[in-house]
This record gives C-alpha cells, sequence and structure tokens, in this order.
C-alpha cells in the first residue's frame, strides 16, 4: 500500500434507475499528475465527490491513505487528511477577502467558537501564496479578481490547509492560453514537492501535456490505468468510448436558402463595432476570434439582453426592434448561452422543469394551470431525441454530466421551435464523444431548414460544423471564409493580424493583453 498516496478499490455507486459507478479502482502515487478521463457520464463527478466525502460508496469499498486504511464519511474527513477539491464551478465567498478565502474552514478543524486571530489568517494566506510565487493583495475581495486569480486562490487555499492530493475538475475551461501555461506551472511546482494533483479535463492536449498517468472510466465502470508514454490521443479516445471518433473538418454542405437573418452595422461602446453578416436558411455560421474580441456581447445584443446603440437587424427582409430576450423568442431567435449551469440551466430543478420553462405559457390549460401531462410529454420527447442520460425526466438537472446538461440546454430552446439559433461555446466541458453527437445534431438542424450561429473559441470545432466562418478582433470584423478555403491557420492570421495586414510587430504592439487564443 505504500507506493500509492490514495488507493480506492471495489468502488461502486447506485443512484435510483441508475449505477453511476460498478467496481471502479482509483491508485495515485505520491508527487504524481494523475488524469481521470472518461466521457460524460462515465462516473467522474461521482467518483470525486465520494473521494471529497460528499457520497458514500455502495458496500464493499475500500480506502487507502497513505498506506493507511481510512475512512471518508463526509468532507471534513476530506480535508482533515489532506485531501482538497477544486470544482470546475470554483467555491469561493465572492464577498470575502483573499485572505479570508484562504483561512475560511480552517477553525471547524479545531475547538468550536475559537476566536479568529486575523493576524495569524494573513500571515497564512501570504505564506500560501508566496508558496505559489503570486502577488495578490490578500485584502481585496474575491470578486475583484479574474478567474484565473480566483483559481490560484483555491489553490492557495490547499496548500494552507498542507494538502497531500489536489484534485482540480476542468481547471482550464475559462483559462485564456498563457493563464494556462501559468497554470502548467503550478502543477510542476506542486509536483516538484511531492503533492500529488487527480487532474479531470475533456482537453486531450492537456492532458498530454501534465499528466504521469492515466485512469480511464467507461460508462461507470473501470477500463484501467495507464502511463503517459503507453498512450496516443487515438487510444484513449478509444478507450474512453469503446470506438474510434473522427472529430475533423465539415465536408458536408447543406443547400442553403433565402437570407433569413441580417445584421447591419450594429455596434456596442465597448464591446464590438460596425458588425454586418447574414445567415440564410439552413446553413451554419460559425463565429470565432480571440477572448475579447466581442463574439459573446454580439450574441447577447441580438439576443436583447444588451440593445446595441446603433444597427440594424433584419428577419426575413424586415427590420426588427428587440427590446428583450421576450422580443427575440417571439420572433423566431434562441439563444444558447455559454455557461449552462449560470446561465442556461436551474440546477436544482428536474429535466421536465427545465427544457418546459421557456415555453410556460403555451402549456396552460383554459384555467390558467400548467398541463403537467403536456410538459412531461414534452420532456420526454427531447430526452429521446437528443439521448439523454439517464432517460430520467424527473431528474435534477444538476445530478447531470456536462454533456447531458447541455442536451438539456438545447432540448430546452429547441422547445420554443426556433428558426435562428444562436449557440455560445456549444461543447464547452464536454467529453469528445458528446462533442460530435452535438456537432451532428447542429448539423442536422439546419439540415431542416434552421439557420445556425455557433460562437466558439475551438478552432476544430469552428471548422467541424460551420459552412462559412466570421473571424473577429478587437470588436470588429477581420474576415469571412467560406469552410473549403477555412484553415486553423487562416483563422489565426485574421484573428491576430487582421484582414489584408501584414505587419505582425506593429500589430502586436497594439494587441490588446486579455485577447488570448483558447484551443
Amino acid at each position: 500500500m505504500s507506493d500509492y498516496l490514495l488507493k480506492m478499490t471495489h468502488i461502486s455507486k447506485t443512484f435510483p434507475g441508475v449505477k453511476a459507478l460498478d467496481d471502479v479502482t482509483l491508485e495515485v502515487k505520491p508527487g504524481e499528475v494523475h488524469a481521470l478521463i472518461g466521457e460524460n457520464g462515465a462516473g467522474k463527478s461521482t467518483l470525486i465527490k465520494i473521494l471529497s466525502g460528499i457520497y458514500q460508496p455502495d458496500s464493499g469499498a475500500e480506502f487507502y491513505f497513505e498506506g493507511k486504511k481510512a475512512e471518508i464519511n463526509k468532507p471534513i474527513d476530506a480535508t482533515l487528511k489532506g485531501i482538497s477539491i477544486i470544482y470546475q464551478d470554483l467555491s469561493l465567498f465572492p464577498n470575502l477577502s483573499v485572505a479570508e478565502n484562504i483561512y475560511i474552514g480552517r477553525d471547524s478543524t479545531s475547538r468550536a467558537w475559537k476566536k479568529i486571530n486575523w493576524k495569524s489568517a494573513e500571515e497564512i494566506a501570504r505564506k500560501a501564496l508566496k508558496e505559489l510565487d503570486v502577488e495578490i493583495d490578500i485584502h481585496l475581495p474575491v470578486e475583484k479578481l479574474s478567474i484565473a486569480q480566483q483559481q490560484l486562490i483555491e489553490i492557495a487555499r490547499a496548500l494552507a490547509f498542507e494538502s497531500k492530493l489536489i484534485v482540480m475538475d476542468e481547471p482550464t475551461s475559462s483559462l485564456s492560453s498563457g493563464e494556462v501555461e501559468k497554470l502548467y506551472k503550478v502543477i510542476n511546482d506542486l509536483k516538484s514537492r511531492g503533492i500529488s494533483i487527480i487532474f479531470v479535463s475533456h482537453k486531450l492536449k492537456e492532458l498530454f501535456t501534465v499528466s504521469d498517468r492515466f485512469t480511464v472510466l467507461r460508462d461507470g465502470k473501470y477500463v484501467g490505468t495507464y502511463e503517459s508514454s503507453e498512450l496516443d490521443e487515438d487510444r484513449l479516445i478509444n478507450l474512453m468510448v469503446g470506438r474510434t471518433v473522427l472529430y475533423e473538418k465539415n465536408k458536408s454542405r447543406n443547400m442553403a436558402g433565402e437570407t433569413i437573418f441580417e445584421v447591419e452595422n450594429l455596434s456596442k461602446d465597448g464591446n464590438f463595432k460596425d458588425i454586418s453578416f447574414e445567415l440564410k436558411k439552413g446553413e451554419v455560421l460559425g463565429i470565432t476570434g480571440l477572448v475579447g474580441s466581442g463574439r459573446t456581447e454580439l450574441a447577447q445584443a441580438i439576443f436583447g439582453v444588451n440593445k446595441p446603440y446603433q444597427g440594424t437587424i433584419k428577419i426575413n427582409g424586415k427590420a426588427v426592434s428587440i427590446k428583450s430576450s421576450e422580443d427575440a423568442m417571439k420572433k423566431g431567435i434562441a439563444y444558447i448561452p455559454e455557461s449552462r449551469k449560470t446561465q442556461g440551466l436551474i440546477l436544482g430543478q428536474s429535466i421536465i422543469n427545465n427544457i418546459s420553462l421557456p415555453i410556460l405559457k403555451s402549456l396552460r390549460n383554459k384555467l390558467g394551470l400548467i398541463n403537467r401531462k403536456k410538459e412531461i410529454e414534452l420532456a420526454n420527447d427531447y430526452v429521446k431525441t437528443l439521448d439523454v442520460r439517464p432517460a430520467l425526466p424527473e431528474r435534477a438537472a444538476g445530478d447531470l454530466s456536462g454533456g447531458n446538461q447541455q442536451k438539456v440546454v438545447i432540448s430546452k430552446w429547441l422547445s420554443t421551435k426556433p428558426d435562428i439559433l444562436i449557440i455560445d461555446e456549444p461543447t464547452n466541458g464536454i467529453d469528445i464523444g458528446a462533442k460530435t453527437e452535438i456537432h451532428k445534431l447542429l448539423r442536422k438542424l439546419a439540415s431542416e431548414g434552421m439557420g445556425v450561429i455557433v460562437i466558439s473559441s475551438e478552432l476544430p470545432e469552428v471548422l467541424a460544423v460551420s459552412d462559412r466562418v466570421l473571424v473577429m478582433r478587437h470588436g470588429r470584423v477581420a474576415g469571412e471564409l467560406g469552410i473549403e478555403e477555412a484553415t486553423q491557420e487562416s483563422i489565426m492570421n485574421l484573428a491576430l493580424l487582421g484582414s489584408g495586414n501584414t505587419n505582425r510587430n506593429k500589430e502586436q504592439a497594439s494587441f490588446v493583453p486579455n485577447q488570448e487564443v483558447q484551443m
């Protein structure tokens, strides 16, 4: 047992109607970065929650930590043993200071009602940040920090608790490429000090960059543990999904019809300026660009979330005024936002309630009450059509994997029967198998006559789904590419240099610092 910091064996977990884990093993060595990988729904999140003490496994499970048999019955048990979990949705208190967030919870490990020694708390916070070679004002409220800085505060908190094992769940999902590189450095520093990392990510390239070994789960079962040198991306994908998955440039050509949507000289101070494009019935228009290029702000303006100060929007050739999201929905526009957990779903509500939310008025009977039978039938139809797993419409959306949550968000907006669908970062935090399912769905919707706008920072994704690609730079349209001529290189050239500009040095001098490539 002493060869492993953590050893979990015979881990099973059954929920009503589904077995999330079935006899899973996880072994982590001291001072290693261990990738935990599998498709959405493979059981990764459930296993992490068992490790953290949130869930209890079925009978027969065995835990060993630092060579000794251990029990983790609640989260504080994991903390006391030196196990810290950094979730994708960071668990910081935004209104509290950096020092308070790093220190909070320490008194739960000692006697109750202990008076806080604020001088000691600040010293602990400074020491933890110094260990990470990070300079952040410890008195600042966390809400004033960037996502990357907040993530470092989470890691500093783990160090303050003298953690021996840190679990990082999708740690790079909201980071720019420069911030990702800084995180890699922090991970290497932690590793060199003998701290182990369990690294959960759907981005295969970064997994191979940081990981020493991989544990693969599939459909809740343990597939195996492999040295990084034993794997390449193709073999890893095959182990994850049990089949070969191709993620390549779109070759199909939908028969695009008449123009159904136009934007002319749309502008909004500080976000974007003079944006013009058109969308045809039955096509997928990809919109990409660097972080901060105005992509999301443009989508929100079209959907009535943020009103532009200038420009015209036309639907079927007629100028329209969109003053709110309700206006946009009435005109046949649906918008699926980037963050499914904070903007797309009510996590505590059922799949049924989430899918029906935008169309509750249409489900009312003569008395003004919701027709529950119709609501359930609607949810069942979408659960079946989009293959939401597990197929339990009464289940809370928050209990689903990321890929299945995204299917529920898509179902929610498809229930409005839109003519125009705008989807922002459609596969963020989703495994490659679920990505291809969603890409096929978007192509299918277009083939049935819908106009689809896909906003994505992942260039392979843009190339996989689009008929045309619009590239934004510094809030403006840098250029448009047909799918035949579009490549990752041609898109990046427009995103970095702008249309027709070859003076790289001049452009780099004026390059906005927060605009870095997310791949």
